[in-house]
């Protein structure tokens, strides 16, 4: 059978290119400990109710482009190349997802998000503190 070259079939859909793959939090772990970038873009009221991930970025979602525009006054200096590894923590994948998908449509090429977010992360006996401290730098 024949297939119109300009029809993809209904069994099998193009992957976004721009999508992030999602790992488990004991992945994510193995990953920052071995130099990668741990970026929470949790609210400060999600941080304040859940708890810290002490050592990461905390970086607001509508900031991310400009604290990770290379090369910019606005930059974060703890983000120095764009293959540079980047693992991304939200409350959700809901929320790490378009955050990690923005990343690597900038150009950002290893970036991964953190199936079960701040909860998967907290579960997996990784480094976290009690939701009654104070928001983490920025």
């Amino acid at each position: 059978m024949t297939q119109d070259p300009d029809q993809t079939p209904a069994h099998a859909p193009e992957q976004d290119p721009a999508q992030a793959p999602l790992v488990d939090a004991a992945s994510a772990g193995r990953a920052v400990a071995a130099g990668a970038l741990l970026v929470d873009v949790r609210s400060d009221a999600g941080r304040a109710a859940a708890g810290e991930l002490p050592g990461a970025l905390v970086v607001g979602k509508t900031e991310v482009a400009q604290r990770f525009a290379l090369g910019t006054s606005t930059a974060l200096p703890q983000v120095t190349s764009e293959d540079q590894p980047i693992v991304v923590v939200c409350g959700s994948p809901a929320g790490s997802g378009p955050v990690a998908a923005e990343l690597l449509a900038a150009g950002f090429t290893d970036v991964v998000h953190v199936e079960g977010g701040f909860p998967a992360w907290k579960a997996a006996g990784l480094p976290a503190a009690g939701p009654a401290g104070q928001p983490g730098a920025r």
